[in-house]
């Protein structure tokens, strides 16, 4: 793309703008990579590449995003992170496509409108129960990080004044070493229309810094993995059995561990990978387009000791703290690949763009004269530095996709730590309940991405206008650092996703995908029997 430019012009560094609510370790990250940081006194209000912000943007400011810049919130997400409407999308997806289907959100209620049903439901369990308790959790809707949260097994005296929702609490959550925990999933949504989803193969485990103990529901530190909570509790610092100090591990050293116990991890992986989407798809319609936007999630899962994930929430804005060792080696390597992803994004626009000036587009004449193309060039655009350091003169991305992404790599599941953890003793490991039989190791394993190359470029890219909706000639790019795409995964959702959403061809693909790898695994149970 470099070559469009005139003899002579001079590419100057991409721009970030920040906020007092901008977390200091995406700074930080931007500066390493040679980004310069917005500043108002000395440049144009417009000259800036990237805005990454805490809070929202208004629908005017994504109306009036420029060709070169990119937002880091879509409009509309705080469906999917406010958990009382999360709660009532995936009940809403239940009842349309199956309510097995979306079975891994607990029993979930809205207070105060879902009172009486609660009631019934609560008194119901217990009758079932007879003199076994029943175990609810009650969290705030809005807060975050733990706060207002309470447990209970006992309604008596409980007052719901403000929107929260009640569900039903997981009493056996995987534990290690007798701690529970729960992962961190980061998942990037490049895009909604068409609606394109990537997941990181590298991410968090939080853990309880008490055992776990159902005699005890008000002990925050055994029952809650919130780190904020737990980095408090007086056995934070301690050498807890097999999880050690501190509360988190990273996410490949918790799958390391479960491979020690003959775990499917992969398996397990697929299962988390089919969490994400369904959850995804339940707001995917109704989100509206906007343009040069991308959307960090943190999903977080639980694991029960029959290895089944739970959805728990999802977090706008994920924290980006580095409070441990953990967190440096995941947030900072995150947030470089998050870039990257961008910029691999960007080449749809951009290339459209190039293209659309080369045939005589009033339109992107028009979006390359805002641009500040020739001598005016203000700065580097997104896809113009990832061109110049990725593709050749001849290389399209499609080729360049399908050379990068062999389709025997191994990339659907965490890859290892960057620095491996000391192995804990066999005798003081604790496996969950259900053990699964050893599995063969596998030292490549076919993935969830669609094999780029069945999905060919369909003839020349037209000129495209930026804040117009792209058209189904765009292949997403297969793997951007860690972010490895979870959808579209095969050529009939890719299909299904291009003009408008067909969410119900999507959730059959996906349902032919989940009983494809039920079968895979069960042959393999069978050839080891």
């Amino acid at each position: 793309m470099a070559e469009d430019e005139p003899p002579g012009a001079s590419l100057k560094p991409l721009v970030f703008r920040v906020d007092e609510t901008t977390p200091e370790v995406v700074q930080s990250v931007l500066l390493e990579r040679g980004w310069s940081k917005f500043d108002q006194h000395e440049r144009n209000v417009e000259d800036w590449n990237l805005y990454w912000r805490t809070s929202s943007f208004r629908m005017a400011e994504h109306a009036n995003v420029k060709p070169w810049q990119c937002l880091n919130h879509h409009p509309g997400t705080t469906r999917l992170t406010r958990k009382d409407l999360l709660a009532r999308h995936l009940q809403h997806m239940g009842r349309l496509y199956g309510t097995p289907l979306y079975a891994f959100l607990p029993p979930t209620f809205v207070m105060p409108s879902d009172y009486s049903k609660f009631v019934a439901e609560y008194f119901k369990e217990k009758q079932a129960l007879d003199a076994k308790l029943s175990y609810w959790i009650c969290k705030p809707a809005e807060l975050s990080r733990g706060r207002g949260i309470i447990i209970f097994s006992d309604i008596k005296n409980l007052i719901f004044a403000d929107t929260c929702i009640i569900q039903k609490y997981i009493c056996n959550p995987l534990l290690v070493g007798r701690y529970k925990c729960d992962l961190r999933v980061y998942v990037c949504v490049t895009g909604f229309k068409p609606l394109t989803i990537y997941i990181y193969q590298e991410g968090l485990v939080r853990f309880a810094t008490e055992k776990f103990d159902l005699g005890d529901l008000e002990n925050s530190y055994a029952h809650l993995t919130n780190s904020s909570i737990n980095r408090s509790g007086a056995s934070y610092e301690k050498i807890k059995e097999v999880v050690g100090s501190g509360c988190k591990w990273t996410l490949s050293r918790f799958f390391s561990y479960l491979r020690s116990w003959d775990v499917d991890d992969l398996l397990l992986w697929q299962k988390i990978n089919r969490v994400v989407i369904l959850t995804v798809l339940a707001i995917a319609p109704s989100v509206p387009f906007a343009a040069n936007c991308f959307e960090l999630f943190g999903f977080d899962i639980l694991i029960d000791d029959n290895l089944k994930p739970w959805l728990l929430e999802v977090n706008y804005s994920p924290g980006l703290s580095l409070d441990c060792s953990a967190d440096v080696s995941v947030k900072r390597r995150l947030i470089h690949d998050t870039i990257e992803l961008i910029h691999l994004h960007s080449l749809r626009n951009e290339r459209k763009e190039s293209c659309g000036a080369a045939n005589g587009s009033p339109g992107v004449l028009l979006a390359g004269k805002d641009r500040g193309r020739g001598s005016d060039l203000p700065y580097e655009s997104f896809s113009q530095l990832r061109c110049r350091r990725a593709f050749s003169k001849d290389e399209t991305p499609v080729q360049k996709a399908v050379t990068t992404c062999p389709e025997n790599r191994h990339t659907c599941q965490p890859q290892e730590a960057l620095s491996r953890q000391k192995e804990v003793h066999p005798s003081t490991r604790e496996p969950p309940k259900a053990k699964p039989k050893a599995r063969a190791r596998h030292p490549a394993l076919k993935t969830l991405i669609p094999c780029v190359s069945l999905i060919q470029p369909r003839g020349r890219e037209k000129g495209l206008s930026p804040h117009v909706q792209p058209d189904s000639s765009w292949v997403p790019g297969p793997q951007a650092g860690n972010f490895v795409l979870i959808f579209p995964f095969n050529e009939a959702t890719f299909g299904a996703s291009r003009n408008g959403l067909n969410v119900r061809r999507i959730i059959q693909e996906l349902q032919k995908l989940t009983h494809k790898q039920c079968s895979q695994v069960a042959e393999k149970k069978i050839k080891r029997k």
